[in-house]
């Protein structure tokens, strides 16, 4: 029987899946320690702060007296803390390294050395980069087109080789997230779409005929709370891949449309415009592994993220969405000077 974990921390816990994640951990009962930089600011945690199981901290994965201090007492880590996606880890790509993968092995062994029980790794799907085959298991080539690629495939041995009976480590590798998060991403292929297609009536696609995999962010949340509760055994050492509709960009532009057009009828047509793309990745994930080990099923679409951010904008919650910088990764990088 494993011993309940209790105290969580979350390196990144304040960005996009972390802002939805944190609150789940906190509503399950567990203590969760943030460790973030917060470049996107606070308020995406707005509604569980000041929660008594809750803490804060301000700080820096590459510094080591941070990072013990944050480990201090805690059970298991879900690891998110990057900088995410190709154009932001191509604006500086020493600064790229040294977070996403020179203070990734240092932190797994600082969380073994502080008595961690268990690892959860935020690799990639996308660490796949460019293949036709049908069902990309877990045991596909990996074949990294990008540095953000090539960091998260390399972080994965690193974590890995300090597997241990009493240090469970386990990698998940994510479709495209989509869907609401009170740290918005618009930078994402299905939530990109449904903004344009909401507030300009047109939806722009590059190239078209990429296949990119989707999983909903209710189910990746869902997801890392499951891998604190199942036994040791089942998950030790290994690596899930989790993702749900494969879709090409073209096919998912068209469900977007079909969406917007139910949600806002008094909208209009929404034009699908198709211009060239040099983005050559394209890829699906097989997510059999998951469901056969774990039970892991996910439960939705990209469709239900698609009206999550309908709503959200009709709520008024994505103000100046065409505009705000806070809602691209790269122009916020851009902004902030991060070193």
């Amino acid at each position: 029987m494993t011993r309940r974990l209790e105290t969580v921390v979350v390196p990144g816990g304040a960005g996009y899946v972390g802002a939805v994640l944190v609150p789940q951990l906190l509503a399950a009962g567990y203590r969760v320690r943030v460790l973030d930089l917060f470049i996107y600011g606070r308020e995406a945690l707005a509604a569980v702060g000041g929660h008594p199981r809750l803490e804060l901290i301000e700080g820096d994965v590459r510094d080591p007296a941070t990072v013990t201090e944050t480990l201090r007492g805690a059970d298991a880590v879900i690891h998110l803390a990057c900088i995410s996606n190709d154009p932001s880890v191509e604006l500086d790509p020493d600064l790229s390294k040294s977070v996403n993968l020179d203070s990734f092995g240092p932190f797994v062994r600082a969380a073994k050395a502080a008595g961690v029980r268990r690892f959860i790794f935020a690799s990639s799907g996308s660490v796949y980069g460019v293949s036709d085959s049908p069902q990309v298991t877990e045991d596909h080539p990996l074949v990294p087109v990008s540095l953000y690629n090539r960091y998260k495939a390399a972080c994965e041995p690193l974590l890995f080789a300090e597997q241990s009976p009493a240090f469970t480590t386990v990698a998940v590798r994510p479709a495209t997230i989509c869907g609401y998060s009170p740290r918005q991403r618009l930078d994402l292929t299905v939530n990109i779409l449904t903004n344009h297609a909401v507030n300009t009536g047109k939806i722009t696609v590059f190239g078209g005929v990429q296949m990119r995999p989707n999983l909903h962010m209710q189910d990746m949340v869902d997801l890392y709370c499951l891998l604190l509760e199942v036994p040791d055994e089942r998950i030790a050492g290994q690596i899930f891949n989790a993702g749900y509709q494969n879709f090409s960009v073209a096919e998912t532009a068209e469900v977007i449309r079909k969406v917007v057009r139910e949600e806002l009828p008094g909208k209009g047509e929404i034009e699908i415009v198709t211009t060239p793309s040099d983005d050559i990745r394209s890829y699906r994930i097989n997510s059999d592994k998951i469901q056969r080990v774990l039970g892991f099923v996910p439960r939705h679409t990209i469709e239900d993220g698609a009206r999550d951010l309908i709503r959200a904008f009709q709520a008024g919650k994505l103000p100046d969405s065409m505009s705000d910088v806070r809602y691209s990764n790269i122009k916020t990088m851009k902004a902030v000077h991060l070193k």
